[in-house]
């Protein structure tokens, strides 16, 4: 009976070791370049870190680090995910010129009717098209921004021609060739950057959406706004990534992997996009209280900027082609799940 008693006592400690094990709460580090009090830190991270935390009984949990907290720089976040520095990041595959090219069809200018179906074609996209360059980590949600509009310090903004010699800053190698084609001169840098380099006239405006721009005071450091007519595609948007470390998925146990998968794809591509893109309007009204110039540029004078920008599509296609891509069917297949989600 000793003996019986022991071997019971053994198993009876191998299940509570088991069972202690997979109640351990296992924290991820969630790592952005944004401020504490940004909409992407405060409601988007933080809803899909709740939603974790709820479908896993708690067993998961995020730290989340706003602000390149865990040191690097903006373009350094997706290697940070994929080397295990951060277990999740929010960044943009733009930051890297030319690292992921396939994405980029999304930032060609006047693609993007609005913010929720396009990161839902955005989604779709990577899934079918994309997902190889995105091969070394875990890729949650892919979404973009609402409509990206331009911030000017000392001259408003209201033809192409106004254009002509400003120093802007572009978000990405795609929308600094859009400046570049309607006369401005582009400035690429991360958006951190921005209220810097506008405080000490390195640049004379910024192309960003109105919920960033509220982020960055920039209704303290310009005058002026530049909006396009909304019931036109947008002037640009940018593609934004939600990585996760591989080895740090692959680790944990099935159920909790099952967890992650839930709160990832097309519904947080949907639900991220919309959510920055709803914060423009408070961003706008504070440019608004602000005491900023706000110009809608309309219809005919946009058929202008698209006539000067025409010319991007094709040599981002021919880019694609010399990689042995078909980039006339990726745009097309772009276009098609915008119009697809687009109501």
């Amino acid at each position: 009976m000793t003996h019986v008693f022991k071997r019971a006592a053994i198993a009876a400690a191998i299940l509570s070791a088991g069972i202690a094990a997979h109640a351990e709460t296992i924290t991820l580090k969630v790592h952005h370049f944004l401020g504490p009090t940004s909409i992407q830190h405060t409601k988007m991270l933080r809803t899909w870190c709740d939603n974790i935390a709820r479908d896993s009984k708690d067993r998961l949990r995020c730290q989340i680090y706003p602000a390149m907290q865990l040191g690097g720089t903006p373009p350094q976040l997706f290697d940070q995910a994929r080397d295990g520095v951060a277990d999740v990041v929010w960044t943009l595959p733009g930051y890297t010129a030319g690292r992921f090219p396939k994405m980029e069809a999304f930032e060609l200018p006047f693609m993007m009717t609005n913010a929720e179906a396009t990161s839902r074609a955005t989604w779709d996209y990577y899934e079918k098209f994309a997902k190889d360059e995105f091969k070394d980590v875990k890729v949650l949600a892919m979404h973009v921004h609402g409509p990206g509009n331009i911030f000017t310090a000392k001259k408003q903004i209201k033809t192409m021609a106004d254009m002509k010699g400003l120093k802007l800053r572009g978000p990405t190698r795609l929308t600094t060739k859009l400046l570049a084609s309607m006369g401005a001169t582009p400035v690429g840098m991360p958006v951190p950057a921005v209220p810097d380099a506008l405080s000490k006239g390195v640049i004379d405006g910024a192309v960003i959406p109105y919920e960033v721009a509220q982020t960055l005071k920039i209704e303290e450091l310009a005058r002026y706004t530049a909006e396009t007519e909304r019931s036109e595609n947008a002037l640009y948007t940018t593609v934004f990534v939600v990585p996760m470390n591989k080895a740090k998925y692959e680790s944990l146990p099935a159920d909790l992997k099952k967890v992650i998968d839930k709160n990832s794809g097309r519904e947080l591509s949907a639900f991220l996009g919309k959510t920055q893109a709803d914060n423009d309007v408070p961003g706008k009204a504070k440019m608004v209280a602000g005491g900023h110039t706000i110009t809608v540029i309309p219809k005919s004078e946009l058929d202008n900027w698209k006539r000067a920008s025409a010319s991007l599509s094709n040599e981002w296609i021919a880019d694609m082609e010399k990689k042995g891509i078909n980039g006339a069917e990726l745009v097309h297949e772009a276009q098609g799940l915008i119009a697809k989600y687009t109501k």
